[in-house]
């Protein structure tokens, strides 16, 4: 759990998860200039930086995120603002949103480094 007490999954989880053909949102809510530093490459990627959904609410997320049943996993640097939106959405009825732990700096760290570090 994060300090937030919010559902977690770690690093290899997520790499697990994306080793396999099922489905979920790998919600990346990282700014577009993190984004050309380091990034998943996968189509079940959604990018929506933390600032458009504070500016916008839920009319900020995509179709797939809109359904609250769907599998969310929200990723970010390193997995605080990951658990904020995580909070954010369990706070509004989405059933299976959970934090990647230590965000895309863990993963670039002991997953795949090629994905970029900053």
């Amino acid at each position: 759990m994060s300090f937030l007490a919010v559902p977690e999954i770690d690093v290899h989880e997520l790499a697990r998860k994306l080793g396999l053909d099922e489905s979920f949102v790998l919600l990346d809510v990282r700014e577009a200039w993190e984004l050309d530093q380091a990034m998943i490459v996968d189509d079940r990627l959604k990018v929506v930086p933390m600032s458009r959904i504070a500016q916008l609410g839920e009319e900020a997320l995509p179709e797939e995120v809109q359904l609250k049943e769907a599998e969310i996993l929200v990723m970010c640097h390193h997995g605080v603002r990951s658990a904020q939106v995580t909070q954010w959405l369990l706070q509004r009825g989405w059933k299976n949103a959970v934090s990647v732990r230590g965000g895309i700096a863990a993963y670039a760290q002991e997953i795949d480094g090629s994905v970029g570090r900053y």
